[in-house]
């Protein structure tokens, strides 16, 4: 097994935190979204994000949420299994002084926290740990279950594919661009 990489820096982009650096642990497969591929993605949400309900499935370095915090989210529920990861994004979100109930971090395996009581979300972002297969599932357990708010935004983010991600039925993909190896997309769920 190969050590855990160095900690690391990112920027957010815009908002009331706009220029403010934060910084994300140094643990085995945490891969921050690229500002580019944030960028562009928060043009897209632009006019979703004042307001809106956040669940970040596989928070990591927390940047989506952070992000969205940053433009006007109400809040964010950010799921995170490593308890090294999870204490790093409270020291995080304390030191920008995110309030306690705008940014909630719950220790937890997202696709079993789906499969728990749902409430309904604005927006989503699924992006799981890099070349896993749990985009499809997450999907599915998102639209079964009623965490979806009417009209609803997904990101995805996950290795690079022409096809685009799979998405349940009934979804439309709004956006699907590629960043090197990385492939985004912006899926709008029913209602």
């Amino acid at each position: 097994m190969s050590p855990d990489p160095k900690p690391g820096r990112l920027r957010i982009i815009a908002g009331k935190w706009r220029h403010r650096q934060v910084t994300f642990p140094g643990v085995q497969g945490l891969r921050p979204t690229p500002d580019r591929v944030r960028e562009t993605l928060f043009n897209w949400l632009q006019p979703h994000i004042e307001g809106a309900r956040c669940l970040d499935l596989f928070a990591g370095s927390g940047a989506l949420s952070i992000e969205a915090l940053s433009r006007g989210a109400e809040r964010a529920l950010l799921l995170e299994r490593d308890p090294r990861v999870i204490a790093h994004l409270r020291n995080e979100l304390q030191a920008l002084g995110a309030a306690a109930d705008q940014a909630r971090l719950i220790q937890a395996e997202a696709l079993s926290y789906l499969r728990g009581p749902a409430e309904p979300f604005d927006i989503v972002f699924v992006d799981p740990p890099f070349h896993s297969s749990l985009i499809g599932t997450a999907c599915r357990l998102l639209d079964e279950g009623a965490w979806l708010a009417p009209g609803a935004r997904v990101y995805l983010e996950m290795a690079w594919t022409a096809a685009g991600p799979d998405i349940p039925s009934g979804w439309r993909l709004l956006h699907h661009k590629r960043a090197g190896e990385v492939g985004y997309g912006l899926a709008g769920a029913p209602g």
